[in-house]
């Protein structure tokens, strides 16, 4: 059971990663051009898409604090 409860873990770090990756792209590319990549990609849905990644860095934050307690 906890091997399976880590797996899932894993995933979802990667998941968070891959998404955090395009937010902060897009962010960049919206401050240096003006230009909004999600918006273009995702038109209708990018409010999904921009909640996804303000959800998944609360949880890369979360998991980033839990585990440097766990260290101790």
């Amino acid at each position: 059971m906890k091997k399976k409860y880590r797996q899932l873990l894993y995933f979802l770090d990667w998941i968070a990663v891959i998404f955090l990756l395009i937010g902060g792209i897009n962010w960049g590319l919206v401050g240096l051009f003006n230009f909004n990549l999600v918006q273009l990609i995702f038109s209708n849905f990018s409010n999904i898409v921009y909640s996804i990644v303000g959800f998944l860095s609360v949880y890369v934050l979360g998991r980033g604090v839990t585990k440097s307690y766990m260290k101790k």
